[in-house]
Formats: structure tokens, C-alpha cells, sequence
């Protein structure tokens, strides 16, 4: 009995022995991936806390807090500290948008020193578990055609990033009106005019998604027309989704950063109208804000398919995490063209060669009346040029006819032109005339490169008067020489009568 209990001893011992020989294992410590989507964003993470991940029923909850690497602790607290009751019950009352619990969140992260990683373009970062802020590296949206996300927090599991913005869009656009049948057409990306004409313009912008998470947004119209546009400053008018407002805007013409115009709303959030109904006007995210005024197509225009382009692009506030809303970035240029035409006149006689003395008069059908063209260049008093006409339909009429020739009837013809309607860069289609009523012939588009050159080209030739017949010309003659035959012979016999009467004497 003895030795069995002295063997049960020497057991016991052995196995108190082999356990304090064998080390003691910690845990593992929770390390999860966070994921930047695919772009060229570049996110910084900064690690506000840390502490014991888990996960029911769709909820993450982070217990043990300790302060993390870029924590804002205050005095002899250093990271890995527990973090204070106080502390976490005031992020636990944080309520209502994403700023205002920000405005929180932010007093316990610390945004001035190196962030605690990285990530970009799909790839992944290994992290703690813990409680992180995520985040746009500062000034790399500025002046794009992008915007910040808001600052992202969340306590970290595995976890994917992903924006909320939809960034504004804007566009140009153009109504094409025919003078001649009075068919307009819809807001497109082409139109021809004469010069002289009034162009309807439209410019459009979309507020951003995430438009309530800004404390001001700024939203400006930059608008630049080319030499052949005369802009009037007097016919803008401004509407927010369809509704027009006076107020809350600024119209700058020549502004400082070269552009023709620009229509500015330093914040937007400040508009606050009534509309003849008496509902309130203000902009939410999503509002559609649009800008109509006319240009005058002037005596500079370009003639042909090179056209007279007019340019916008929209600047807007781009990080809704800067309370002044000073940053902003910029929609691509849109551009929409006005072209205009020109009709050439050549006089010629029978046989093609050029004919002087002739004046024309242009006129175009407008609605129920004609309206003289005065645009006129003369060239070697042969060549009749009629500068800056749109389609629609004409009359020629010869005003003076060259001596010895017979006058033309008057010819009618149309100006026919087709122009990409939905580019971003539109184009001249097809130009050709048409001739109605009267002896003429446009050449066409292929022998005279008119789409190009936008000139419509015709001969006008007029016929010598003819040499007609006549009657009574040499019979009359020999009247005349008779009749002084028989006055010559009459007064001879006076004369012998008399001789004879006197010698009988």
C-alpha cells in the first residue's frame, strides 16, 4: 500500500512537472481585411480604437475599447489604455446624419499625424479589429470631375469601402428653329442660324446625391463662346427643377478666369423662394438647376462646317467633410455648335463667261413674309455673296438687268442642312441647295466641297435680247431718192419753161 502510494505521488509530481513545462498560449488576436473599391481613390485609415470583435445578427459591436493608434486620448493616456465609460457613452448617443455624428466622432481621431494605412484600387489592408475612420487623402479631388467621400467610421470586421457620392453631371444645349416653316426642334447639341438671329442656349446641373452633408455648396455656371457669339447678359434666367428664381444667384460677364460668362450660387443652400403658387423653391440632392439666354450669331461667325462652338462645364463643392465648402471640382466640358451658310451668285452670259451690270436682291420666306437679306459682298460687279444664312427656304430676284440682255425670272430655292443632334463633339452633316422655281443649279456638295466651305454656288445666266426682223427699210430709201429725183426734175422744167416763155417775148 505504501508503495502504491508512493508511486501515485511520484506521478503527480511528474505530471505538475510536464505542465509547468508546457508554455501558455494567448489567444490570437482578431485581424480582419479592409477593401478599397477599384478607382484611383487613394483612402488613408486611421485607427481610433480597438478591442474584441463580434457579430449578431448583422450587428458589429466592438467591447474591451483601448485606445488606438491615432486616438485623440488627452493627457497620461496612452494607446492600448482602456477607454472611459464616459467616452463611449457619449459616441453611443451620437445621433442623426452622417455630419452630426461625425461631429463627434472626430473629437477621438486624430487626423494630423501619418495614418495607420493605406489602400486603393481593389486592394486590401490587414488590420485589428477595432473602430476606424476612413478618409480621401486630402487635396487629391481638387479641381477633377470626382468627389470625397464623406468620412467613412465603422467598427471593423471584414469590410469593403464604399462611396455614397453620385458626383453633379451638366450639359449645353441649343434649339434649332427653321424661320421659313416655324418648326423648332427639341434641346439639342446643333443648330444653324442667320446671322443676326437670337440663339436659345440651356446649360443644366444636377446637385450631388449626397448634397445634405454639406454646410455650403457651391455651384457655378462657366460658360465661353466663341468670336461669332455676342452673349446678352439681359435674357438669363435661372430655374431650380423647373421653377424660375431671382434671387440667390449672380450673373459676372468677362469674369477674371476667362470665360464669357459665369452664373454663380455661392450656396446653394441659401435659395429659399416662392413660386406663383405659393410653394416653397429650394435645392435638395438631385435638384436639377437650369440656366436659358440667348447670343446674337454676329458678323464674325464662321462660316461652314468649322461652325461657332460654345463651351460649359459646372464647378461644384466637392467634399462635403470641409465645413467652409471652399474645394471643388469640375464637370467635363460640354460643347454645342451653330453653324451658318453662305449663297454665291455668279453672273454669266451664253457662254459662261462673267457678265457686269446685273443687281440682285435675296430674299427669305419668314413665316408669311419675305425679308431682304442685306449681307451682300460684290465681287468684280459679277459675283453676288449672301453671308450667314440658315436653312429655310429663298428668292432670288434680278433688281438690274445688264443692257442688251433680257431679265431672269425670279428663282426660289432651299437651303437644305443636316448636323449631328446628339454629340459631344457635333458635326455638319450634309449641305446642298434645292432649287424650286427659276433657271438655276446649285452645284453639288461633292464638286464644291459646300459642307465644308458652307458656300452654295450657282451661274446665273442671262441671254442677249435677239436682232428681230424689219420691214420697210430700203424701200423707203429708194422713196427718198426718187422724191428728190422728181423735185430736182420739177424745178428743171420750171426753169426751161421760163427760158422758153422769155425768148418767145
Amino acid at each position: 500500500m505504501k508503495k502504491v502510494k508512493k508511486l501515485l505521488s511520484l506521478i503527480v509530481a511528474a505530471v505538475m512537472v510536464i505542465a509547468m513545462a508546457v508554455p501558455t498560449f494567448a489567444a490570437a488576436p482578431q485581424t480582419f481585411t479592409i477593401t478599397a473599391p477599384a478607382g484611383d481613390h487613394v483612402y488613408e485609415i486611421y485607427q481610433i480604437f480597438t478591442g474584441t470583435y463580434s457579430e449578431k445578427n448583422n450587428v458589429k459591436t466592438l467591447s474591451d475599447l483601448k485606445w488606438g493608434a491615432n486616438s485623440k486620448r488627452g493627457a497620461n493616456v496612452n494607446i492600448g489604455d482602456a477607454v472611459a465609460e464616459d467616452v463611449i457613452n457619449r459616441l453611443k448617443a451620437a445621433t442623426g446624419t452622417d455630419s452630426e455624428k461625425l461631429a463627434v466622432i472626430k473629437d477621438y481621431a486624430d487626423l494630423g499625424q501619418n495614418a495607420f494605412a493605406t489602400v486603393t484600387d481593389g486592394a486590401n489592408v490587414n488590420v485589428a479589429a477595432g473602430y476606424y475612420l476612413i478618409k480621401d487623402v486630402d487635396n487629391s479631388q481638387a479641381g477633377k470631375d470626382d468627389t470625397y467621400t464623406l468620412y467613412i467610421v465603422q467598427v471593423v470586421g471584414n469590410t469593403v469601402i464604399t462611396p455614397k457620392a453620385k458626383k453633379p453631371e451638366s450639359f449645353k444645349k441649343v434649339k434649332d428653329t427653321n424661320d421659313s416653316t416655324g418648326a423648332t426642334t427639341n434641346w439639342q447639341d446643333s443648330a444653324d442660324y442667320d446671322i443676326g438671329d437670337d440663339v436659345p442656349f440651356q446649360l443644366t446641373g444636377t446637385v450631388a446625391d449626397d448634397y445634405d452633408n454639406y454646410k455650403t455648396y457651391k455651384f457655378v455656371f462657366h460658360d465661353k463662346e466663341s468670336a461669332g457669339l455676342t452673349f446678352k447678359e439681359t435674357s438669363v434666367n435661372v430655374f431650380v427643377d423647373g421653377k424660375q428664381i431671382t434671387s440667390g444667384y449672380t450673373v459676372t460677364k468677362n469674369p477674371a478666369d476667362g470665360d464669357t460668362f459665369d452664373v454663380t450660387f455661392t450656396d446653394l443652400k441659401t435659395i429659399n423662394e416662392t413660386d406663383t403658387e405659393g410653394n416653397q423653391i429650394k435645392v435638395h440632392a438631385g435638384s436639377i438647376i437650369t440656366v436659358e439666354y440667348t447670343s446674337t450669331l454676329n458678323e464674325n461667325a464662321k462660316i461652314g462646317a468649322e461652325g461657332n462652338p460654345n463651351e460649359m462645364h459646372l464647378e461644384y463643392s466637392n467634399n462635403p467633410n470641409d465645413a467652409q465648402g471652399g474645394e471643388t471640382g469640375k464637370t467635363p466640358d460640354d460643347k454645342v455648335i451653330v453653324f451658318t451658310y453662305k449663297t454665291v451668285i455668279n453672273k454669266v452670259d451664253e457662254n459662261g463667261d462673267p457678265l457686269k451690270g446685273a443687281e440682285f436682291t435675296l430674299q427669305k420666306k419668314v413665316g408669311d413674309n419675305w425679308v431682304n437679306i442685306t449681307r451682300l459682298t460684290i465681287t468684280d460687279e459679277t459675283t453676288f455673296t449672301f453671308t450667314g444664312l440658315d436653312d429655310g427656304h429663298y428668292k432670288l430676284h434680278e433688281s438690274k438687268t445688264p443692257e442688251e440682255y433680257n431679265s431672269i425670272a425670279d428663282i426660289e430655292f432651299d437651303i437644305n442642312a443636316t448636323h449631328e443632334a446628339d454629340s459631344s463633339d457635333p458635326k455638319l452633316l450634309t449641305l446642298t441647295g434645292n432649287v424650286k422655281t427659276g433657271q438655276a443649279s446649285f452645284a453639288t456638295e461633292k464638286d464644291a466641297n459646300q459642307k465644308v466651305t458652307g458656300s452654295l454656288t450657282t451661274n446665273i445666266v442671262n441671254k442677249k435680247g435677239s436682232s428681230l426682223p424689219e420691214t420697210g427699210g430700203m424701200g423707203t430709201k429708194i422713196l427718198y431718192t426718187l422724191g428728190v429725183i422728181l423735185v430736182l426734175g420739177a424745178g428743171i422744167v420750171l426753169v426751161t419753161r421760163k427760158r422758153v416763155s422769155d425768148a418767145a417775148k
